[in-house]
């Protein structure tokens, strides 16, 4: 008998690997599409000084982040107040490091561009 349930338990987790694997696979497959044909509507439209394509691409890292944290470290069988700390800390750190991108990555291109001293890179 015990045996008939572990033989259940590990047929339920392989399937839930390959889930995870297509689910993964599509994300990616969609991210590498997108990065080689990079379409000229998403390219040349802005959102908050950054493209598009740009903001589709950190998009879909998170949400690949996010499922592979729920998947594979368990998280969909721990308690509700685990799981907020461990996503809304990861959630608030990429926000800070996106905004920090964002403004840092723009005063050093207004540098470059329209500063005084002439950069020879």
């Amino acid at each position: 008998m015990a045996h008939d349930t572990t033989h259940a338990k590990h047929a339920g987790a392989k399937k839930r690997i390959w889930q995870v694997f297509i689910i993964l696979s599509i994300l990616t497959i969609v991210e590498v599409v997108l990065g080689i044909l990079k379409p000229d509507f998403l390219v040349h439209n802005d959102l908050v000084s950054l493209s598009l394509l740009n903001w589709i691409f950190i998009v879909l890292t998170i949400v690949k982040a996010y499922y592979i944290v729920w998947a594979f470290m368990h998280m969909e069988h721990e308690a509700a107040s685990l799981r907020r700390v461990v996503v809304w800390t990861g959630v608030f750190l990429i926000s800070y490091l996106i905004a920090i991108l964002l403004i840092e990555g723009t005063y050093v291109q207004e540098i470059y561009t329209e500063g005084y001293i002439t950069w020879d890179f």
